[in-house]
């Protein structure tokens, strides 16, 4: 069974391009411009969510993993954090993910940054 990921990213070209390569290494994927897949995660079930720390929404996206991991139902799930920021490991520390990819990525880095957390 394939594992599945919610991918939230803030600009189309990251989420195609990632969507891309996890749909090829074998993951089923969700990708989104929004937080949609998060109101919706107990129809999804995924293994792994993936989420950018700026999207266009009422509150960071590492408050939404903090609320996820604090949440008994999805404590379990792996959350990992990507931005541009500087202070990106502390701010994926400080909301309980299980990892972070720095933006701009290198696949590879990415892919096993996801392999380690699914």
């Amino acid at each position: 069974m394939k594992k599945k990921v919610v991918l939230i990213q803030d600009n189309k070209e990251i989420p195609d391009i990632m969507d891309d390569v996890l749909t090829f290494e074998g993951f089923e994927v969700t990708a989104s411009l929004t937080l949609d897949p998060i109101r919706n995660i107990d129809a999804i079930e995924p293994d792994l969510l993936i989420v950018d720390d700026h999207l266009r929404e009422s509150k960071k996206e590492s408050e939404i993993i903090a609320e996820l991991k604090s949440d008994p139902n999805t404590e379990d799930l792996s959350a990992i954090l990507t931005s541009t920021s500087n202070n990106l490991a502390e701010v994926s520390k400080e909301c309980n993910a299980d990892d972070y990819i720095e933006k701009p990525f290198d696949i590879d880095q990415m892919l096993e940054v996801v392999r380690n957390n699914s």
